[in-house]
This record gives structure tokens, C-alpha cells and sequence, in this order.
């Protein structure tokens, strides 16, 4: 990708192993590893890269120079994508779900400063985003442009998330993660050996819909495996929310551990984690990794 790259970017990979001692998993007889991929890069994180990495390349193999993606006011993936284009040279529109909000919030900020330029749908045309009328609209609006689904979400982010467990030297036998749009989850049960298995935790409430698209993400991929799940039950009440339970979690385990887990993803599937371990769903001597995804 160096021939892209317009500034420089200096990525941890492959990202840091650590096992976590901790007492509630050691009396289960169960061992915990924990994949820091929030310390690949501090502006483009974890998953976020995995999924941009090759996306990146096909946009700059097809002549592109700007890129168009989709989030909410919030989006962690709209932040991101600012933060490769202004890497890598590329010109980015994010489209964001609902009216424009002034003055920006923190995220839209960031992403503005490094150069995105922000248009906005209303909710009941962003359902439909995937519509080619309202892409062919977008284009007519921005002109050409490589499209990135919302999340990042498609076959090349699957292939660049399958990566991940072969960087884990440690033996283990499943490896977590959370879930927002199934592309992370799709590509790392992708990328499992036999014998290990991928658990998702969905951030959305309502989220059963997720185990499908993980199967379709899968299959457009060309990768379908039968080695995940989704667990549906630890959203905290939905995307973004949060309970005085999941955040005495959180001050609980910086105390412990000294990472602070973020609240969107990573601490619900983490509470997840733990929750599992307590009800006795791992056998002793099971080893679980799990993915911190920035």
C-alpha cells in the first residue's frame, strides 16, 4: 500500500497478546487473552483498519480519489475513514444518518478537521442507502467516488478481519469479539483453524438480525463456516447505551487490568465474556482470546 500512502502512518501489526490474571477466570479454570488491536493506530484502530486495509487498495487500484461512506452522528467508522483518506490521500464524504446538527459534535468535528466533507440523509432515505437510486443520486452529487458501506462492512473488510487470528501465536480455542454490522465476526470465524470457534456479542438490541449477516458477508466472501455464534443477550439496552451495571464493569476492570474498555463495543462483549465464564458455558482449560477493537 506504500504507493498510496501520502503521509506517514505508522502501524502496530501485528497488534500486542496479553493474558489477563484474573481470579473469576482462574477459578473456572479458564485462561483469558486479551488481542489489543486498539493499539494498532490511534486514529484508525483495530477493526476499523482490518476492514479499510484492502478497501483502501481497490479504491487506489481503480483510480479513485475520493471515498463515500455512511454512519450515524456518532460513527466511529465515518472518524476513521476521515483518518485514512487524509493517510493516504484520499478525498472523503461521509453521509450521515439525519439532520445536520450545529455546532458539530465531537466525532463529526474530528472527522471534518481531517478533511471529510459531511452531507446528510434523512432517516427514512438512509434505511435505503443500499438503493441504487440513492447511491446514483449521491453520485450525481459528489460525482465518482468508491463506495465503502456503512461500518466498512463487505467482502474486502471480511478478508482483511480474517487475518487476525493468524497473528495469535498462543493455542486457543475461541476467540471473541463484538458485533456492530457481522464484518469483523464474519472474517475472524473465516480465518479460524479447525477446532476453534468465534462467539460475536452484539452492541445493537435486537441484533438476531446480525447472525444473517454474517452469513451473507460470509458467503459473498466465499469463506462460510459454521464455527460462530451471536449472543444477543449483553446490549446494555441498545447501541451506544449503557446501565450502572456495565459501567461498574468497566471502572471494575481498569481497576484491575488498567485498560478501560469502550462502552459501545468492547465492555459489553467483555461483560459478556465474563458472564459466560460464571454460568460454566467453558469447560476448564479452555482458552478464550478476546478482541479489543478500538
Amino acid at each position: 500500500m506504500d504507493e498510496i500512502r501520502r503521509t506517514p502512518m505508522a502501524l502496530r501489526l501485528p497488534s500486542p497478546v496479553l493474558e489477563v490474571r484474573d481470579d473469576r477466570m482462574e477459578r473456572a479454570g479458564v485462561r483469558l487473552l486479551i488481542k489489543r488491536d486498539d493499539l494498532i493506530h490511534s486514529e484508525v484502530p483495530g477493526n476499523k483498519w482490518r476492514k479499510l486495509k484492502y478497501n483502501l487498495t481497490a479504491a487506489a487500484d481503480g483510480g479513485h480519489d475520493t471515498l463515500l461512506t455512511f454512519g450515524g452522528a456518532y460513527s466511529n467508522h465515518l472518524r476513521a475513514t476521515a483518518a485514512a483518506g487524509h493517510y493516504f490521500g484520499f478525498r472523503t464524504i461521509g453521509v450521515v444518518r439525519g439532520e445536520e446538527h450545529l455546532p458539530l459534535n465531537s466525532s463529526l468535528a474530528y472527522a471534518e478537521r481531517r478533511g471529510m466533507r459531511l452531507a446528510y440523509l434523512d432517516r427514512a432515505t438512509y434505511r435505503n442507502k443500499r438503493d441504487p437510486a440513492v447511491i446514483e443520486a449521491l453520485r450525481r452529487e459528489w460525482g465518482r467516488f468508491y463506495l465503502l458501506p456503512e461500518g466498512g462492512s463487505n467482502t474486502l473488510a471480511v478478508k482483511g478481519c480474517a487475518e487476525l487470528p493468524g497473528e495469535i501465536d498462543e493455542p486457543f480455542d475461541v476467540l471473541c469479539c463484538a458485533v456492530g454490522t457481522g464484518a469483523t465476526l464474519a472474517g475472524i470465524a473465516a480465518g479460524l483453524r479447525t477446532g476453534q470457534r468465534a462467539i460475536g456479542f452484539s452492541a445493537l438490541a435486537g441484533g438476531e438480525f446480525l447472525a444473517g449477516e454474517v452469513g451473507r458477508l460470509q458467503s459473498e466472501a466465499g469463506t462460510v463456516s459454521a464455527n460462530w455464534r451471536v449472543e444477543c443477550g449483553y446490549h446494555f439496552g441498545g447501541f451506544a447505551k449503557t446501565t450502572p451495571r456495565l459501567a461498574a464493569f468497566i471502572d471494575d476492570f481498569a481497576d484491575r487490568h488498567g485498560i478501560i474498555l469502550d462502552r459501545v463495543y468492547v465492555a459489553k462483549m467483555m461483560f459478556g465474556v465474563f458472564d459466560l465464564v460464571d454460568a460454566g458455558a467453558f469447560g476448564g482449560g479452555t482458552t478464550i482470546v478476546a478482541v479489543v477493537t478500538g
